[in-house]
C-alpha cells in the first residue's frame, strides 16, 4: 500500500496539542414518562409490558471492529520524519491488523499441541466438543484460541417458537430488499450450541519497522486450538486416539469433515493450523484482559498450561467473575477449571454456549481504549483506520478530514466491483460536516482567496486540496479526482522545491489540512447577491392543553432569557440574527414587537387556507433594540390565552406563515415550532387519526411510516427553497402522526423532539436543556452539500434528513453541528491500489452572520485487490450505523420481515465470503470471524430488537417513526451508545480520581443485587438500584433510610454533601454533556414496575417481544453461514 502523499511533518498553525479530556459525543435525549398508566411506561414512552411475539427474523447484516491503521507495505520509503502511519507499537489493537510483512509460518497439523493424539474434530450433533487445555501462553495473551461446541445437528425438527428459518434464496444485499422464505424458528439451545471459533485478542503480525513490541513474538500465529468451555461442574471428556478430540462417536448420517491441508497465499504449509492475522478463532471460557505478564519470543510449541492458570481476570465487574454464584441453566457455581490431569468423568449433558466465551463489546471497546487513548490520531497517512467511537483521542490533521467529521465503513476498498459485490461490505461514509470539535483541536481555517474566490478544477470543479499535483513549476496543477489539467491563476502562482511541493504548502490550509473553509464570492450566493442575516421565529400553540399543562407560560418565560444566547461569529458582540414571534391555534396569531412601540400588537389571520403574513415592518427585530416590547408580549401571551377552552389546531398553516415571512425579509432562517395534537381542524394539512395497531406485522404495515398526505413533502420543497428550516417540539397525549408531521423538518435539515404526556414538575428541565442546545448550537443554512470522489467510485445514496432535487446535491434549508449525511459509493470503474480512492466533501452554507462560506473536507483510502485487506480495515461501529439507516429507510416500501431478512442474509454473506476467502482452513463447525468485525454479530442483532424493528405491544406507531427518523441522522458515536447502550456499576466508582468504572455487558446475569447501575443509550439514563444494597450507599445517594422510600418518581438525584453523591451527579452530567439531547434520568428499583422497561435495555437477553439473545443470534449466524458456505 503506498502512502498518497508525504505526510507533513509538525503540524501548521499551532493546532495546540495539550493533554485531552473527553470528547463529547453527540447523543439524543429521550422520552417523558411520568406517572402515567403503565402503558405509557416505555422507551422514548415505548415498551414496557406485554411485548407480543414478532415474524421471524430474516435478512442479512454486519458490525463493529476493533480498530487500527495499516503499516506501509514493505519496501515502501518512508521520508524522513514521517511517522511509520501512526505511533503505535505493533500490539496495539485496532480495527484493521496490519498486513504481515513476512510470511506467516504455519505450524503443521501433524504436530500435536496436546496430550494424546488428537485428529481432526468430529462435527458432533448435539453435543460439546472439548480439545485439551490451550497450550501456549501467547494463546492466553491474545485471549483465546479455537473452542469447538458441538454442533446442532441440521436436520434436527424446528419447533415452533423463536428462532430463525434458513433463507431459501440470497437477495443482493445492499440496495434492494428482496423476502427471503424462512422456515419455522428453531430453538438454539435444544440442540446444543453451535461450535465457535474466534478469539478475542489479536494474533500477532509482523512489526512496523522500527516500533516498539508490545505484544509477544512467537514463530507464527496462534493455531486454532480447541479450548474447553465446559459448563461448571463437569468433567472434561476422555481424549482418545480413536475418537478424536470428542470421546463420543459421530451420529448416524453425520460425516466427518476432512482435514484441510492447503495452504494460503502467502503462508508458508509448515506447522499446525493458523488463525488468520485478521480473525477470531475461538473463545476460552471466560474472555478477559490478557492473563499475566506478556510472553517473547516463545520458539516450538510451549509446554501446555496448568489449569490453575493465574491471571485469568474475570472479564466483567461487577458480581459475575470467575467464581459466580448459581445461574439459570448452570447445575452449580463454578468451581474454578476442571482438573485436566484427572481420569474421565461421564460424559456432559449438552451445555448452551457460555456468554463470557463469545466477543465482548466491553473488551473491545477497553482494548482500543488502552491501546489507542494516549497517542494523537495524526491524519497524515492514507487509509489510517481511527480509533473506535468510544475512545478518547486527540486528532492532528495533517491531511486527511479528522474522523469527527468522516468515518468510513472501511479504509482499504476493493479494486474491483466484483470484489465489492463478492464481500457485500457496503462501501459508505458518514459525513458531520460542522461537527464540534473538543477545545485542544483548531477550528477549520477559514481562507480568504479575494474576488476570484477558490480555486477549483475546470473539469470537475474539484476544489484545491492537498492530493492535487503541481506541474510545469507549479503553473498548472492536475485533479487528483478527474486527471484534468488547470491553468494556475496568477495570483495564486507559487515555485516548486524539490520534491514538487509548492513551496508555501505549509501556509496554506488548502495544501497542508484535511478540513478547511473558503470565504465565497458573491457567484455562490443566490441571486448574485450576499444573503442577510439569517432570523429565527417561535411559533407557539395556544390551543387549550398547551396552556392548561403550563407549557405556554414556561415558553414564554424561557425566551426572555434564552434570546441573550442566539448564536453568533467569534468574535461578534452580538447576534446578527432577528427574532419574531407567532401563537396559534385554529387561527393564527402575529406580533409586531418593533423597538418604537410601547406595548406589542397582535394582528389576526383567520384565512387558513390561503395565508399571508399581515405586517413587514416589527416582525422580524433585532433582540436588544426591541427587548422592552418583547419581554411584554411574553408576559401577556400566557395572560392572554388563559381561559381559552380551543382544542383544535392547524399545523400546514404555521409553517407556511414562517416560511412567507423569510420570504417577505428576503432571508434564509428557522421556525422553533411548539406543537401539542394533531391538526384536524379545517385547513391546508388536515390530517385524521389513521393509527391501527391490527396492521403490525402485516404487508401495510409499511403504511405506518409513510405521511399520509403528499402535502407536507410539497410544502418541504417550498422551504428549502427559501432555506427555512423546521425544528419541531411536540407535546403529545395521544396519537398526532409524527410520520406526517415530521415531514417537513426531516427534509429541511431540521430536528424533532417528543415529549409525550408532557408534566411541567417533571418534564421542564429535559425540555428546557434541549431547547437551549437547539437555539445556540452552530448551525449553517441554505446549504448544499456535494460528495466529489476520484476515478473508479462514485456517490449513489444518501440517508439524512435533507431534500434532493438531484442525483448529485444534497440540500438542506439548514445544517447543525449534529447532523450527519451517510453516502453509500458504489464501483463505475477500476480502482488501482497505487493511486488510492479520494473523497471531498464540500458544503456551500450561510453562516449565523448571514457569511457565504464553503466547508471542505478531504480524506484519501487504500485500495486493495485482496479481501484480506478489506476485512482488515473494517470500522464496525460505522457499518452498523449504516445497515441501521438503510434498513429504517427499508421500512417505507417493504414488509418489516422482508427488512429483517435483508440485513441478517447480508452480514451472513459479509462473514461467510471473509470464511471462504481468508481464513485459514479448518472444521465447518467452527465459527469465524474477522478480528474488524468480530462485534458485527452482537450489534447487528441489537439493530433486529430495535423498537423500529421488533416493536412490543406498548411501543407506539409515533415512537417508532420518532426513533425511525432520529436514526437516520445520527452519527456513528451516538447509534453505538442507541443500539448498544452503556452499562456501569456505581458502587465500583473510585471516588477519589475521574475515571469511570470499566463498563459491563448488557445482560441480566451481570447484575447483582448488591449494586447499583448507570444505563444510558443516548435517549434515557436509568439509575437500576439492586433489592441488596447497602442502606449507606442509598443514604448517600438519595437521602432516604432504605430501598423502599426510595421514590421512583423523581427526575434528578437530589444534591447531597458526600462524595458519592457528588461523583454519581457528576458522572450523569458528564453523560449528558457528551449528548445531543438531554436524556431523562429514570430510577428503577429492582423488581418494579420500571424494571421491565429497564430489562428492554439489557440487548444481549432475549427480549420480551421476541428478539433473540446474543447466544442464540450468533449460533443462528453460524448456521446462514455454514448454509451459504455449502
Amino acid at each position: 500500500m503506498s502512502v498518497n502523499q508525504q505526510a507533513h511533518t509538525g503540524p501548521p498553525y499551532g493546532q495546540p496539542q495539550p493533554g485531552y479530556p473527553r470528547y463529547p459525543q453527540p447523543g439524543y435525549g429521550g422520552q417523558q414518562i411520568p406517572g402515567i398508566p403503565p402503558s405509557q411506561y416505555g422507551a422514548y414512552n415505548g415498551p414496557m409490558t406485554g411485548y407480543q411475539q414478532m415474524g421471524p427474523p430474516q435478512g442479512s447484516l454486519r458490525a463493529p471492529p476493533a480498530s487500527g491503521a495499516p503499516p506501509l507495505a514493505s519496501g515502501a520509503s518512508i521520508p524522513p520524519g514521517q511517522p511509520v502511519c501512526n505511533q503505535f507499537g505493533q500490539g496495539d489493537v485496532r480495527n484493521g491488523i496490519p498486513a504481515p510483512t513476512v510470511p506467516l509460518q504455519r505450524p503443521s497439523a501433524a504436530q500435536q499441541f496436546m496430550p494424546g493424539p488428537a485428529p481432526a474434530p468430529v462435527s458432533q450433533p448435539d453435543t460439546f466438543q472439548y480439545a485439551s487445555p490451550p497450550a501456549s501462553t501467547q494463546q492466553l495473551t491474545n485471549h483465546m484460541a479455537g473452542m469447538q461446541i458441538g454442533s446442532a445437528s441440521t436436520s434436527a425438527s424446528s419447533p415452533a417458537g423463536l428462532g430463525y428459518g434458513p433463507p431459501t434464496s440470497v437477495p443482493p444485499a445492499s440496495g434492494s430488499f428482496s423476502a427471503t422464505g424462512s422456515g419455522p424458528y428453531a430453538p438454539y439451545t435444544s440442540h446444543g450450541p453451535l461450535p465457535l471459533n474466534l478469539p478475542h485478542g489479536l494474533p500477532p503480525t509482523s512489526l512496523s519497522q522500527g516500533l516498539p513490541m508490545v505484544q509477544s513474538a512467537v514463530s507464527g500465529p496462534p493455531s486454532a486450538l480447541h479450548l474447553p468451555s465446559q459448563p461448571p461442574g463437569f468433567a472434561p471428556p476422555p481424549i482418545s486416539a480413536a475418537a478424536g478430540v470428542s470421546s463420543y462417536s459421530a451420529a448416524a448420517g453425520v460425516s466427518r469433515p476432512a482435514t484441510m491441508q492447503g495452504t494460503l497465499p502467502g503462508q508458508a504449509a509448515t506447522g499446525m493450523l493458523t488463525s488468520q492475522p485478521n480473525h477470531v478463532t475461538s473463545p476460552p471460557p471466560m474472555a478477559g484482559p490478557p492473563p499475566g505478564p506478556p510472553v517473547t519470543n516463545l520458539q516450538g510449541p510451549p509446554p501446555p498450561t496448568h489449569p490453575s492458570q493465574p491471571g485469568y481476570a474475570p472479564q466483567q465487574n461487577g458480581s459475575f467473575g470467575q467464581n459466580r454464584g448459581t445461574q439459570p441453566n448452570y447445575n452449580a457455581a463454578y468451581s474454578g477449571p476442571a482438573n485436566y490431569g484427572s481420569h474421565p468423568g461421564p460424559p456432559p449433558a449438552p451445555k448452551r454456549l457460555d456468554p463470557d466465551s463469545i466477543p465482548s463489546p466491553i473488551q473491545v471497546i477497553e482494548d482500543d481504549r488502552n491501546n489507542r487513548g494516549s497517542e494523537p490520531f495524526v491524519t497524515g497517512v492514507r487509509g489510517q483506520v481511527p480509533p473506535l467511537v468510544t475512545t478518547n483521542f486527540l486528532v492532528k490533521d495533517q491531511g486527511n478530514a479528522s474522523p469527527r467529521y468522516i468515518r468510513c465503513t472501511s479504509y482499504n476498498i476493493p479494486c474491483t466491483s466484483d470484489m465489492a459485490k463478492q464481500s457485500q461490505v457496503p462501501l459508505a461514509a458518514v459525513i458531520k460536516p460542522l461537527a464540534t470539535l473538543p477545545s485542544e483541536e483548531a477550528p477549520p481555517y477559514l481562507v480568504d482567496l479575494g474576488e476570484l474566490g477558490p480555486i477549483r478544477c475546470n473539469r470537475c470543479k474539484a476544489y484545491m486540496c492537498p492530493f492535487m499535483q503541481f506541474i510545469e513549476g507549479g503553473r498548472r496543477f492536475q485533479c487528483c479526482f478527474c486527471s484534468c489539467v488547470t491553468e494556475v491563476p496568477s495570483h495564486y502562482f507559487q515555485h516548486l522545491d524539490h520534491t514538487g511541493r509548492r513551496v508555501d504548502c505549509y501556509d496554506r490550509p488548502e495544501l497542508s489540512l484535511g478540513s478547511y473553509e473558503f470565504l465565497a464570492t458573491v457567484d455562490y450566493c443566490k441571486n448574485n447577491k450576499f444573503p442577510n442575516p439569517p432570523a429565527f421565529i417561535f411559533m407557539i400553540d395556544v390551543s387549550y392543553n398547551a396552556v392548561r399543562s403550563g407549557l405556554v407560560r414556561l415558553i414564554c418565560e424561557e425566551l426572555k432569557t434564552l434570546l441573550d444566547y442566539l448564536p453568533r461569529e467569534g468574535n461578534m458582540e452580538e447576534s446578527a440574527i432577528r427574532v419574531g414571534f407567532v401563537t396559534y391555534n385554529k387561527v393564527l396569531h402575529f406580533y409586531n414587537v418593533k423597538s418604537s412601540l410601547a406595548q406589542p400588537q397582535m394582528m389576526v389571520v383567520s384565512d387558513v387556507a390561503d395565508m399571508f403574513v399581515p405586517l413587514l415592518d416589527g416582525f422580524l427585530v433585532n433582540v436588544n433594540e426591541s427587548r422592552s416590547v418583547f419581554t411584554s408580549l411574553l408576559d401577556q401571551i400566557p395572560e392572554m390565552f388563559a381561559d381559552t377552552r380551543e382544542t383544535e389546531t392547524v399545523f400546514a398553516p404555521v409553517i407556511q406563515a414562517g416560511m412567507e415571512a423569510l420570504k417577505a425579509a428576503e432571508c434564509a432562517g428557522k421556525l422553533f415550532i411548539f406543537h401539542t395534537s394533531l391538526p384536524i381542524a379545517e385547513a391546508p394539512g388536515k390530517l385524521k387519526n389513521r393509527d391501527d395497531k391490527k396492521l403490525i406485522n402485516t404487508d401495510k404495515e409499511k403504511t405506518l411510516f409513510q405521511p399520509q398526505t403528499s402535502f407536507y413533502s410539497n410544502l418541504a420543497k417550498e422551504c428549502v427553497a427559501q432555506g427555512c428550516c423546521v425544528d419541531l417540539f411536540l407535546f403529545p397525549n395521544q396519537y398526532l402522526d409524527v410520520a406526517t408531521l415530521g415531514v417537513v423538518p426531516y427534509q429541511t435539515g431540521g430536528s424533532v423532539y417528543k415529549y409525550a404526556y408532557f408534566q411541567v414538575e417533571t418534564d421542564q428541565e429535559r425540555f428546557l436543556n434541549d431547547l437551549r442546545r437547539d437555539v445556540q448550537k452552530e448551525v449553517g443554512f441554505d446549504a448544499v452539500m456535494r460528495v466529489r470522489t476520484s476515478t473508479g467510485i462514485r456517490a449513489t445514496d444518501f440517508f439524512g434528513a435533507f431534500y434532493m432535487s438531484n442525483t448529485t446535491d444534497v440540500e438542506l434549508a439548514g445544517l447543525d453541528c449534529e447532523k450527519t449525511i451517510t453516502v453509500e459509493f458504489k464501483h463505475d470503474d477500476k480502482l488501482s491500489e497505487d493511486s488510492g480512492a479520494l473523497l471531498q466533501c464540500a458544503v456551500l452554507y450561510t453562516s449565523c452572520a448571514g457569511q457565504r462560506r464553503l466547508r471542505i473536507h478531504n480524506l484519501s483510502l487504500n485500495c486493495c485487490t485482496q479481501l484480506a485487506d478489506l476485512y482488515r480495515n473494517c470500522e464496525t461501529d460505522t457499518l452498523i450505523n449504516f445497515l441501521a439507516k438503510f434498513a429504517y429507510r427499508g421500512l417505507l416500501n417493504n414488509p418489516v420481515k422482508t427488512v429483517r431478512d435483508t440485513l441478517i442474509n447480508q452480514c451472513a454473506q459479509i462473514l461467510a465470503c471473509y470464511r471462504k476467502n481468508c481464513a485459514s482452513p479448518s472444521s465447518a463447525g467452527q465459527l469465524i470471524l474477522p478480528e474488524c468485525m468480530k462485534l458485527l454479530p452482537v450489534y447487528l442483532n441489537c439493530v433486529l430488537k430495535s423498537d423500529v424493528l421488533q416493536p412490543g405491544s406498548e411501543v407506539t406507531t409515533d415512537d417508532r417513526s420518532y426513533i425511525r427518523q432520529l436514526v437516520t441522522t445520527m452519527d456513528v458515536a451516538e447509534t453505538n451508545v442507541f443500539f448498544y447502550p452503556r452499562l456501569l456499576p456505581l458502587t465500583k466508582v473510585d471516588l477519589n480520581s475521574d475515571s469511570l468504572p470499566t463498563a459491563i455487558r448488557n445482560s441480566e446475569e451481570r447484575l447483582s443485587k448488591g449494586d447499583i447501575y448507570l444505563l444510558e443509550n443516548g435517549l434515557n439514563i436509568f439509575l437500576w438500584i439492586g433489592a441488596n444494597v447497602q442502606q449507606g450507599l442509598i443514604q448517600n445517594l438519595f437521602g432516604v433510610s432504605s430501598f423502599s422510600q426510595i421514590s421512583n418518581s423523581m427526575c434528578t438525584l437530589p444534591i447531597l454533601d458526600n462524595p458519592f453523591s457528588k461523583r454519581v451527579r457528576s458522572i450523569i452530567d458528564m453523560f449528558q454533556a457528551q449528548r445531543s439531547r438531554y436524556m431523562k434520568l429514570m430510577i428503577v428499583k429492582q423488581e418494579d414496575k420500571l424494571d421491565l422497561l429497564f430489562k428492554h435495555f439489557l440487548v444481549e437477553d432475549k427480549s420480551m417481544n421476541g428478539g433473540a439473545s446474543y447466544v442464540d443470534f450468533l449460533c443462528h449466524m453460524h448456521k446462514e453461514i455454514r448454509q451459504l458456505l455449502s
